[in-house]
């Protein structure tokens, strides 16, 4: 009847439903039938709008299977959901989504390993989605820690717990790959993700596996452990600016509650992980992040902060030019800072203590990491900062106060350190004054051990030749050059410049040094170096004679001196070895066959002021050179330096002489030594002492043509000298007085600073004996006269006449 044929036509199921149990076969070991499967694919995308009741329906069976254990269709069904989410890209695909993130985290509740497995395996499929259009409602609060759970999994059987925690691992990587990219989304970075996602990598990357890993021996790649270490990267690398943090946090904390610092191996492998997988921009975050960390261990076991040092000296040196980011000199701060509370704070357990110093090696070596990653300008401005760490240069500005020594060694090694990464272009660069004279300073403490590191420095920011290895040894061989391979090029002009202006710095501590009864034969030798380098990279012709000069005040300095017989060999040998060294390398043949002749009286006649006698390493004589060591301090004039002899050597080979008679500096022990010294302390001291200079020339100006002195020369006036007068042609004096002017201003302009101030201390001295010499001659008061004196009117009560009133 048709009536009742309509009827059966409404009980129909709809059409969506009829195509899905069409899929289903009878057998569910033969897998879902593709023919129907293709069909319902193919009404799904052309009416897209039954997509979520097509996923409502499937949940339903599903849920009807695992609830009769039927884990064949529960298969079945999970593969054509899989396959509809790959196939369909609709605005609808939301609904879909929704249930099928059910379908999966019922599976997930199951206990049934394989059901767990296949639900993680369909959500990775999921997450590999790129959907068109964003949910604001989903949420993955449950995967998070249902993945982490199964990254955790502790099964006997090792197969399984292999399988459920690449599993959970893989699962972790797709809620991140899906929530990462969107804004809308929950926020996989909040702590409360992170400290779940991050601790299930690192558990399972904590492993010998990971440890022992052979790049030649091919690795499984489904271990978790490998599993892990590739989820980490992707991990960090899609972290951006605000994030990095939030990946770090849990990392530090994990190893902190592991006690994974001591040994490290295992946070060095994790940050190396880290610095070459993070973004090249974002890389100084993660130093800031060690850097604060370390500031939380300030007091923990010397091992951790020597192994987080570790960790970030590695950390640097992945990081390269990216390592400091904007706060420069609050690394270095921060670092320094640790290294002056360890040295503050040391043990007397000989077993901390020991790791204290490696935690203090650690640190410097770190600082020269960060050095290198700098510019050069930056590299000097580094080094002046570490200067002022010193104890004495802050408020207690005396040399050799009572400073811890220790702190001063470790920071003369972090200067070195520092001056290693630094390559010397020019030396007004290497050496600003703000540098250079607290550098030089320095180079006279009272420990010998500190007084060579500095030279180390000054060795490291002059040579750029690398000539300095070469020279440590104090010798005279015949040619300089070929036998030591030398590198001599020609002296550029800034150079020159920089010499005429600062050298006289040099010159007064190396003679300053030269005097320290404490030093050893590693002090001399390292004096030695520096002097040579000085000739080599700045000794210029027009600097030569100041070079000898030095070897001239040495050797008299040496001789008026009271130090040890020892020591006076040693400076004996230093002045013929670099005087030997100065004469080949500015190719003067007379002064190196003068040179050679010294040596060979030396030879026969004063073996003692050679290098192979005055450098033994016990800095004194052995038993077979006593009978040959002086049994007092004299010492022949044909042993030494001749003044006279070098002046004629270098008039002939065409250079001024005139000033090889006058020292190069006052001796340390007189008065003006202080002088000097305080000089080259301050900048501010030049200035003023220039223009004391010029107001004693003023004094003794006027005082010369005062009428007290006028009457002397009066009464030397003859008729003889009138004609002389008369004969002398005007302009021809003008021309003397004008060439006189210029001497005085040239010499004012290049003569060195000591120099000037002798003349004036000479001229000051000619003053006063000539004020004494006028007191002399003047009669003493009588009392009557001073009695009268008595009721004269003061010269301030006076009256003066209004012609003379301003």
């Amino acid at each position: 009847m048709p009536g009742c044929c309509g009827c059966w036509e409404v009980l129909r199921p709809p059409r969506y439903k009829r195509l899905v149990d069409s899929i289903f076969p009878a057998n569910p070991q033969d897998g879902l039938v593709k023919n129907n499967m293709d069909k319902l694919i193919f009404y799904a995308m052309t009416t897209s709008e039954k997509l979520d009741r097509i996923g409502m329906y499937l949940e339903q069976k599903l849920s009807r299977s695992i609830s009769r254990h039927r884990i064949g269709f529960v298969f079945v069904a999970m593969d054509a959901l899989d396959q509809l989410l790959v196939a369909c890209h609709a605005h609808s695909l939301n609904l879909f989504v929704e249930s099928f993130l059910k379908m999966v985290q019922k599976l997930l509740e199951c206990e049934e390993p394989e059901l767990q497995i296949l639900a993680t395996q369909s959500f990775i499929k999921f997450a590999n989605i790129e959907e068109d259009t964003p949910s604001y409602h989903r949420r993955y609060d449950f995967f998070v820690s249902k993945f982490s759970a199964m990254s955790h999994n502790n099964n006997r059987d090792e197969t399984i717990r292999a399988k459920f925690r690449g599993a959970g691992l893989l699962g972790l990587q797709g809620v991140v790959r899906k929530t990462v990219s969107d804004d809308l989304q929950v926020n996989i970075w909040d702590p409360v993700h992170m400290d779940k996602i991050v601790p299930s990598l690192l558990y399972n990357m904590h492993t010998p596996e990971f440890m022992s890993v052979n790049l030649e021996s091919p690795r499984d790649e489904e271990h978790p452990t490998y599993i892990a270490e590739m989820v980490f990267r992707d991990l960090v690398c899609r972290a951006s600016y605000g994030n990095v943090k939030s990946v770090l946090q849990p990392v530090l904390r994990h190893i902190d509650n592991h006690g994974l610092w001591v040994p490290n191996d295992f946070a060095v492998k994790c940050f190396k992980i880290i610095m070459y997988s993070v973004q090249q921009q974002y890389g100084y975050l993660v130093i800031q992040m060690l850097m604060s960390h370390l500031d939380t261990h300030t007091n923990s076991d010397p091992g951790i902060k020597a192994s987080i040092i570790e960790v970030l000296y590695e950390s640097v040196l992945i990081s390269a030019g990216g390592s400091i980011g904007p706060s420069v000199l609050d690394v270095f701060n921060t670092l320094l800072r640790h290294l002056k509370t360890s040295v503050d704070n040391k043990s007397s357990d000989s077993k901390k203590r020991a790791m204290e110093e490696k935690f203090e090696e650690a640190i410097i070596s770190t600082i020269g990491e960060f050095a290198n990653n700098l510019p050069d300008y930056q590299k000097i401005e580094i080094m002046m900062f570490i200067m002022g760490k010193f104890p004495q240069f802050g408020q207690n500005d005396e040399m050799g106060s009572s400073v811890d020594n220790y702190l001063q060694t470790m920071l003369l090694k972090t200067l070195l350190k520092v001056a290693t990464k630094y390559k010397t272009v020019i030396m007004n660069n290497a050496f600003p004054p703000e540098f250079l004279q607290p550098l030089l300073r320095i180079s006279l403490l009272e420990e010998p051990g500190l007084r060579v590191v500095v030279q180390e420095i000054l060795h490291t920011l002059l040579d750029r030749h690398d000539n300095a290895k070469k020279l440590r040894n104090v010798c005279i061989p015949k040619d300089v050059v070929a036998e030591l391979d030398l590198t001599v090029e020609k002296v550029p002009r800034q150079d020159s410049l920089f010499m005429k202006k600062n050298g006289i710095q040099f010159y007064w501590h190396i003679l300053e040094n030269l005097q320290m009864e404490s030093n050893r034969v590693a002090n001399f030798e390292a004096i030695y170096c520096t002097m040579c380098l000085i000739s080599i990279e700045m000794g210029g012709d027009d600097i030569l004679v100041e070079l000898i000069r030095l070897a001239l005040d040495i050797q008299q300095t040496t001789l008026e001196s009271s130090l040890p017989s020892t020591h006076k060999c040693c400076n004996h040998a230093i002045v013929a070895a670099y005087l030997n060294l100065v004469a080949h390398i500015t190719n003067m043949s007379p002064l190196v066959q003068y040179l050679s002749d010294l040596v060979e009286v030396r030879k026969k006649e004063a073996s003692h002021l050679l290098p192979e006698f005055a450098f033994n390493r016990a800095n004194r004589p052995t038993r077979d050179e006593e009978a040959d060591y002086p049994q007092n301090d004299k010492v022949e004039d044909r042993w030494l330096l001749d003044q006279t002899t070098l002046q004629e050597i270098l008039t002939d080979c065409g250079h001024d002489a005139s000033r090889l008679s006058s020292p190069l500096a006052l001796r340390p022990h007189s008065s003006m030594g202080a002088v000097i010294h305080d000089t080259v302390r301050r900048d501010s001291a030049m200035a003023s002492s220039i223009s004391d200079l010029g107001s004693i020339n003023i004094e003794l100006d006027s005082l010369e043509n005062s009428p007290l002195l006028a009457r002397k020369k009066v009464e030397e006036i003859t008729v003889e000298s009138l004609k002389k007068m008369l004969a002398e042609d005007p302009s021809q004096k003008r021309e003397e007085e004008a060439k006189k002017r210029q001497e005085i201003f040239e010499t004012f302009q290049n003569a060195p600073f000591e120099e000037i101030i002798a003349r004036a201390e000479a001229k000051s001295n000619h003053f006063h004996e000539k004020l004494y010499e006028i007191l002399e001659m003047t009669p003493p008061e009588s009392p009557d006269h001073a009695k009268g004196n008595q009721n004269a009117v003061p010269v301030f009560e006076m009256q003066f006449p209004s012609l003379y009133v301003y």
